[in-house]
This record gives structure tokens, sequence and C-alpha cells, in this order.
């Protein structure tokens, strides 16, 4: 009489035939499931949406605050009695709030491009609405998880990257364009300023000790970067003349089909190392390019930011980027009056150009 233990398969009993059953069987799940989500994940943001928006105009009509509670109140506790819990009051304030936040466009992009209610909910907290434009499709494009979307938000991304500083009008066509190409622009991977406070470095270090955290970090560097940068090479060195150089760090962005070099600086920005890094970028371009990549871009990390330096040489507008980096997180509020500053002496420039008084 056979066991019940000789019922149950023991490794390597499968045959072809049936390895590719089972693969077969897997598939048609996984595609099905992958498809519900879809579907109910679609179906969630566009109820969520539309009952916000129903509810809006219907509080629209009477301007009291105290009106629009107490509907909501009322409201929530006729839907959990037939729905259940999650028609809650705190909900319903979630809904609104995304009507009032989002346009029917944004909402149908969500959809398109798989974000969930979740990620909508996170974009709720941003008050700009240029910056929540930028969340909105970065998510999207690079495929952030909403704990993702959080961190980026909570670290001030967009407020860190070039797109920011540039006039608000060319921000939205930019961001206009990448929504419908989905193609990147460095304004929009670069940053002012990187947090690398997870290399755990103290207030005094050497650019080998910064260089050595990194390396030892490089997945979570990697991050703060940027989604698509993949790891080259380290202390690259090549010769010129007779005489000896070292690129830092060298990456390369698929998106971008580039090649990016590292230049790890303590203190702050000088104008000679807009010089060492050009030849880093023309010596690779010459003799590390491959056919059909774009030219190289360089990355200049600072440990102090030198915002006119920059500002004057017109940085931005060429192949090198200079950004600070942070080795402790740094208060948002500092990464914002750090933006104004900087839009504030962009402004400036500008008004010098076109001959305009300013302050």
């Amino acid at each position: 009489m056979s066991k019940k233990t000789d019922l149950i398969p023991r490794s390597g009993d499968n045959s072809p035939e049936e390895n590719s059953l089972y693969s077969d069987v897997r598939n048609m799940i996984a595609e099905a499931r992958k498809r519900a989500y879809v579907a109910i994940n679609t179906e969630a943001i566009m109820v969520n949406w539309r009952v916000g928006t129903r509810i809006r105009t219907d509080i629209l009509k009477n301007q009291r605050a105290e009106y629009g509670k107490q509907i909501i109140a009322k409201l929530a506790f006729r839907l959990t009695a037939e729905f259940g819990r999650g028609w809650g009051v705190q909900t319903l304030q979630h809904c609104v709030r995304s009507a009032y936040t989002f346009s029917e466009e944004q909402i149908s992009y969500a959809v398109r491009t798989q974000l969930s209610w979740t990620h909508l909910r996170s974009l709720m907290s941003v008050e700009s609405d240029l910056a929540r434009t930028f969340y909105l499709e970065m998510a999207a494009i690079e495929h952030w998880s909403t704990r993702e979307l959080s961190d980026k938000i909570q670290s001030a991304l967009y407020e860190r990257t070039a797109i920011s500083r540039k006039p608000e009008e060319l921000i939205k066509a930019e961001l206009k364009k990448v929504q419908n190409t989905g193609d990147l622009t460095p304004d929009l991977i670069f940053k002012s300023s990187y947090i690398l406070d997870f290399l755990g470095l103290k207030d005094t270090y050497a650019e080998e000790d910064l260089e050595d955290a990194i390396l030892d970090e490089i997945q979570n560097f990697i991050k703060e970067l940027g989604t698509d940068f993949a790891f080259m090479n380290r202390q690259m060195r090549f010769t010129v003349d007779g005489i000896d150089y070292k690129i830092d760090l060298l990456f390369y962005h698929r998106t971008l089909r580039r090649l990016i070099a590292v230049d790890l600086k303590l203190g702050k920005f000088l104008p000679e190392y807009e010089g060492q890094m050009r030849l880093y970028l023309r010596w690779l371009n010459r003799n590390d390019r491959k056919a059909g990549e774009e030219s190289p871009i360089g990355l200049i990390l600072c440990s102090e930011g030198n915002t006119e330096h920059i500002e004057y040489l017109m940085l931005e507008d060429s192949d090198i980027r200079v950004a600070q980096y942070y080795t402790s997180l740094p208060d948002v509020e500092l990464l914002k009056m750090k933006l104004q500053r900087a839009v504030k002496i962009a402004q400036d420039m500008m008004a010098e150009r076109k001959g305009l008084p300013h302050d």
C-alpha cells in the first residue's frame, strides 16, 4: 500500500512536457493577475476622482466650509453602511482633494502609465503645480514605487534639479514634451545638489574617503543619481602629452546614451575645475565613445555651493553640470532657500542681458 508522501512530487521528477505545461499555465495566471491589477487600479483611480469631482461640484454650490464638512460626513456614513469602511470621511476627503489637484488629462495620464492611487495621494501633498507635474512625469517614466516617490518628494528632488531654475514657461514646455515623447533631458536628470547621508562620513574627510565611501555604497549612490545610471569605472587613468590624468568615477546613462564623468571636489567650485572636466570629456569623446552614443557629460560634485561662479560661467547651458553634495540630510527649507537665491541670480543676469533694471 503506497504512502501519502508518494503522491508528493520529488525534485527532478518532472518531465520536459510537464515543465512546459507548468510554464505555460504559470504565465497564463501571472498575466491574468497583472491584467486584473491594472483594471482594478484604473477603476479605483477613476471612481475616486469622479466621486471627488461630484462632491466638489455640490460643495461649490454653497461656499461655507462647514457645509462641505457636513456633506462629506453624512455621505461617508451612508456609504460606509452600504460599502464598508473603505468609504469613510478620510477617503472622501482624499477624493475631493484629487478633484481639486488633478485635471482629467492628468488622471488619464496616471491611468495610462499605471500609477496607483497611492502615487496620486503622495502627489497631492506637493503644492507647486510645476513640481507636481515633474513628479508625475518622472514617476511614470522611471517606474518609481510609491515609497520611492515619497522619498523623492521628501528630499525636495524637484527643487534640486536643473529644470526647476528655468523660467516657468520653459519648464511647462519641457514637461509637456516629456509627456508627449517620453524622452528625458539632462536638465530633468541632473540635480543642483545630491544627498549622500548614507555614506556615513565624518565632518572632516578627504576626497579619497568620499570616493571610497561612494564605492562601498555604490547602489545607494546610483539611486540618488537617478535611474538608468550604470557604474563603469573608478580612477580611470589616461595620458595626454605625457601627463597622467584620472577620472574619479565613470557612469553610463542608458536613456541619454551618454558616458557621465564624475569629479569629486572638497570645498567650493573653482573655475579651473571646468577646464579639467572639459579635458576629460574631450578625451572620452575621442577615445571611449561608442557608435550610437551621444557626447559625454561631466558632473562636478562639490561639498560647498558656489552658485554665482556657476551662473557666470553659464555651465547649465553646456555639457558640464556642477552640484553640491550633502553628507547629512539638509532641511528642505534650506534647499528651497538655495533655489530661490539661484533663481534670483538667474533673473538678474537675464535682466542685465536685456538691459532691464533689477534689484
